[in-house]
C-alpha cells in the first residue's frame, strides 16, 4: 500500500561504536561478514520498527554520553564484543567508560529505554555490561542454557523459551527460539520476561530480563542471533522483538504524546486579547439568554452593549482568518439582525450556510466558531457559544479520505479554547445544533478527536487497573500517547462515518432521524464500528500498521466506556457496548476469569468477522419484512446476548397490531437491557480507582 505513514515519534539508536557484532545496516553487515552478511545484520529488525513509529539511526562515531543520548528514546547495545572473538562494527573497546556508564544511567532514570543484547559465556567478550546493570537489578551470568525437552531438531543448545507468567513481553508470542543462549538473574525488583523451560539447565533460566529504573526501563537479552536477519522470522521471534522495543519505548510515548493545552497557543496573535475579550463577552451573554435563546426586555440594553463588544472583537480577529471572510461577514449580519428583531429566538441561517470548515481541511488550520446553539450532552437550552477549533489533516489521513473513504463532510477537530457550554462531554459540532428558523444546511460534521481520545485514555487506563488487565506493550504505548490517540480517533471517525452508508441498509442509515426503538440505533452504531474494526485490520495487514490502533480503540472504548456512560434511559450507545462485550465474551475472545480480564487479541479479527456476518444477515432480512417485524427480530438478536429486563413488554406474542408502531414504542422499558454483572461490578470498582 502506498499510503503515507504517520510521522515517526520514537528514536531508536543502535550503538555501533563499541565494537558490536551486529549492525542495523545490511551494507555494513556485508562489510563485516561478506561471506555471510545475514549473520551480522539486524536490518530486518530495524525495518520492522521503521514500519511503525520508530526512526532508526546508528551511532558509529562518538561515545554514549549525554549529548548523544539526548537524541535517543531507545538505545540498543547489540553484543559489544572484543574483536578477538567475533567480527565487529569497529575497533573500539567494547567496555563503556565510567562517564558513559554514569550518563546512560541518568538517561534511563529520566525515561530512556535501554536494550542490552549479549551472548553465552559472557565474561570472555571484554564488555563491562554488568557494571552498568548492577544498579538495575539485572546480572548476566557466564554460562550456556541447554534443554533436551524443549529444543529444535534435537539440538539441546537451540532452546525453545516461553514468556514468564503475566509478562508484558508475551503478547501474541508463545514460543521463541534462542540459539546458544546465556541467562541473566533478576533481583531487587527486576523481573524475568522470557525463560527456559522447567526441564532446562538451569531450570527456568531467564533469557530476557526486564527492569524499571526511575522513569525508564531496561531489558537484557542473552542471545543475539534471535533477532538477526537469518532467524527473526522464525517462531514468534519477530513479535518478541516488537514487544520488547515497544515496552522500552512506553515512557517516551508518554512524553512525546502529551496533549496540547490552551497555554501552548496563547502566544499566537490569533488567541491574544481580541479572542479572550470575545470569549468573555459571549460567556456573559449566555447568562442573559432564555432557554430558547431569546432575551427578556430588561436585558436588552446590557446585551446590546455586549453585542458591540463582540462585533469589535470579531473585526480585530477577522484578518487572522482570511479563509473565513464570508463567514465573518454573515456572522456580523446575523448578530445585527438579532438586535433589530429585539433579541428574539436567534436565526443564524446565513452564517451557517457559509461556515465551511469542510472546504479548508488543511493540517493545523484554525477556525473561529460563533453560533447560538444547544450543546449535546450538556443542555437543550439555546445559548451562544464561541470556540477556536484546529483541524488536524495530516497527509496520510488526506490520502485515505481521497482514495478509500471519501467523505467531503468529514472534519476532525481539536478544541483549542471555548465558552462555558462546551465545558462538557460534547465531542461534536454539527449543523443541527445551531439555532435556525428552518432546516439547517448540511455541509460538515466536526468531530473533536482530542476529546474522544481524552475520554478513551482515561476510561481504558482506569478500567484496565480495575479489572487487572495487562496492557501489552504496543497498547501501553498507544494509551500513553494522547497525540497518537487523537490520530487514531480521527481515522476511526473517518471509517465509521463513511460506513453508515455501506452494506445492507433496510432504512436511512442516519436512523437517528427516525422514530425507532433505541436498540435499533445501538445496533446501527455497533454495525458501523464492527465494520470499521474489520477495515482497520485489513489496512494494517496490507501495509499500514498504524490502522491497528483503531482496532484497539474500538474494542476498549466500546467494552469499557460506552456501557457506563450516561443514564439508563434508552441509552443506545451503552447498549451497543454491552452487546459487543457480551458477544465477544460468549465467543471467548474476552475472558473474565479469576477476577481478571484478558482479551484474546489474536482471536478478535475472526470473531469480529463472524459478528459482522450476523449483523449483515439481520439487516438483509430486515429489508424483506415489516418495520415492526424488523424491530422484533433486532430485539431478539440483542436478547440472545444481553438479557432483556424482566419487566419488558417486548415479546412477539404481546405485539398484536402493526398499524400503529408508535403505540408499542411507548411500552419500551427505559432500561430494556440492564447492565450485566461484569459492568455493574466494573462501575463500582471504577469509583475506587
Amino acid at each position: 500500500m502506498n499510503t503515507p505513514q504517520p510521522p515517526k515519534t520514537i528514536r531508536f539508536l543502535a550503538d555501533e561504536f563499541h565494537s558490536e557484532s551486529w549492525s542495523v545496516s545490511t551494507e555494513r553487515a556485508r562489510e563485516i561478514s561478506p561471506e555471510d552478511p545475514l549473520n551480522s545484520s539486524y536490518q530486518k529488525a530495524g525495518d520492522a520498527l521503521a514500519a511503525r513509529d520508530f526512526t532508526v539511526a546508528r551511532n558509529i562515531s562518538q561515545p554514549l554520553t549525554q549529548p548523544l543520548l539526548a537524541t535517543a528514546d531507545v538505545l540498543a547495545l547489540v553484543h559489544p564484543c572484543d574483536p578477538h572473538w567475533e567480527r565487529t562494527t569497529s575497533a573500539n573497546p567494547p567496555a563503556l567508560s565510567d562517564e558513559e556508564v554514569a550518563d546512560i544511567l541518568k538517561w534511563v532514570n529520566a525515561g530512556g529505554g535501554l536494550l542490552i543484547i549479549t551472548e553465552y559465556e559472557h565474561d570472555k567478550y571484554g564488555d563491562n555490561l554488568n557494571k552498568l546493570l548492577d544498579p538495575l537489578g539485572l546480572k548476566i551470568e557466564n554460562g550456556k542454557v541447554s534443554d533436551r525437552t524443549a529444543c529444535v531438531a534435537g539440538n539441546t543448545e537451540w532452546i525453545l523459551a516461553e514468556p514468564a507468567p503475566n509478562s508484558p513481553l508475551g503478547h501474541l508470542a508463545k514460543q521463541a527460539c534462542f540459539y546458544r543462549t546465556g541467562w541473566c538473574v533478576a533481583e531487587n525488583g527486576a523481573e524475568t520476561g522470557w525463560r527456559a523451560s522447567a526441564n532446562a539447565h538451569p531450570a527456568h533460566a531467564g533469557v530476557i530480563g526486564i527492569s524499571h529504573y526511575g522513569e525508564g526501563r531496561v531489558a537484557v537479552v542473552t542471545d543475539s542471533v534471535i533477532f538477526g536477519d537469518e532467524r527473526i522470522g522464525e517462531y514468534d521471534n519477530l513479535q518478541v522483538w516488537l514487544n520488547l522495543t515497544h515496552w522500552l519505548a512506553a515512557p517516551s510515548y508518554r512524553r512525546s504524546g502529551a496533549a496540547k493545552t490552551v497555554a501552548d497557543v496563547t502566544e499566537n496573535a490569533v488567541v491574544s486579547t481580541p479572542w479572550l475579550k470575545l470569549k468573555l463577552s459571549v460567556n456573559t451573554l449566555r447568562t442573559l439568554q432564555r432557554p430558547d435563546g431569546s432575551a427578556a426586555p430588561e436585558c436588552h440594553d446590557t446585551i446590546s452593549s455586549l453585542l458591540d463588544e463582540i462585533l469589535h472583537s470579531l473585526s480585530l480577529l477577522a484578518p487572522h482568518f482570511p479563509h473565513q471572510s464570508a463567514y465573518f461577514t454573515a456572522l456580523a449580519d446575523d448578530l445585527q439582525k438579532w438586535r433589530v428583531f429585539d433579541f428574539g429566538k436567534p436565526d443564524f441561517t446565513a452564517a451557517l450556510e457559509v461556515f465551511r470548515p469542510d472546504l479548508h481541511r488543511i493540517n493545523g488550520i484554525l477556525h473561529l466558531v460563533l453560533f447560538p446553539m444547544y450543546t449535546p450532552n450538556a443542555s437543550l437550552d439555546t445559548r451562544f457559544e464561541t470556540m477556536l477549533v484546529r483541524t488536524p489533516w495530516p497527509d496520510w489521513l488526506d490520502h485515505l479520505e481521497r482514495t478509500a473513504y471519501e467523505n467531503p463532510k468529514f472534519v476532525p477537530g481539536q478544541l483549542v479554547d471555548f465558552t462555558d457550554g462546551y465545558a462538557s462531554e460534547c465531542a461534536v459540532l454539527f449543523p443541527e445544533t445551531v439555532s435556525l428558523a428552518g432546516r439547517p444546511s448540511n455541509h460538515f460534521g466536526v468531530i473533536f478527536c482530542d476529546r474522544e481520545s481524552e475520554r478513551l485514555q482515561a476510561c481504558a487506563l482506569r478500567s484496565a487497573t480495575a479489572t487487572g488487565m495487562t496492557l501489552f506493550p504496543e497498547l501501553e504505548c498507544l494509551l500513553n500517547s494522547r497525540s497518537r490517540l487523537e490520530e487514531t480517533c480521527a481515522l476511526w471517525d473517518l471509517i465509521h462515518d463513511q460506513s453508515h452508508s455501506r452494506g445492507e441498509l433496510p432504512f436511512d442509515p442516519f436512523i437517528i432521524r427516525q422514530r425507532s426503538p433505541f436498540w435499533m440505533y445501538g445496533i446501527e452504531e455497533l454495525r458501523v464500528d464492527v465494520q470499521a474494526f474489520c477495515e482497520a485490520e485489513r489496512l494494517a495487514r496490507e501495509g499500514f500498521p498504524f490502522a491497528r490502533n483503531v482496532c484497539y480503540a474500538i474494542i476498549l472504548d466500546r467494552i469499557f466506556r460506552f456501557p457506563l456512560t450516561g443514564t439508563r434511559v434508552r441509552n443506545y450507545d451503552a447498549l451497543g457496548g454491552q452487546l459487543l462485550f457480551a458477544y465477544l465474551h460468549q465467543k471467548d475472545a474476552i475472558l473474565w476469569r479469576d477476577n481478571h480480564l484478558s482479551i484474546q487479541w489474536d482471536l478478535l479479527p475472526a470473531v469480529m468477522l463472524e459478528f459482522r456476518a450476523e449483523l449483515h444477515a439481520l439487516y438483509k432480512a430486515g429489508a424483506d419484512c415489516s418495520k415492526l417485524a424488523f424491530w422484533l427480530s433486532a430485539h431478539d438478536f440483542v436478547a440472545r446476548f444481553v438479557r432483556q429486563n424482566v419487566a419488558s413488554h417486548w415479546k412477539a406474542e404481546a405485539i398484536t397490531d402493526e398499524n400503529d408502531p408508535k403505540q408499542w414504542i411507548i411500552l419500551i422499558h427505559d432500561d430494556e437491557f440492564p447492565l450485566g454483572n461484569f459492568h455493574l461490578n466494573l462501575q463500582r470498582r471504577l469509583k475506587t480507582v
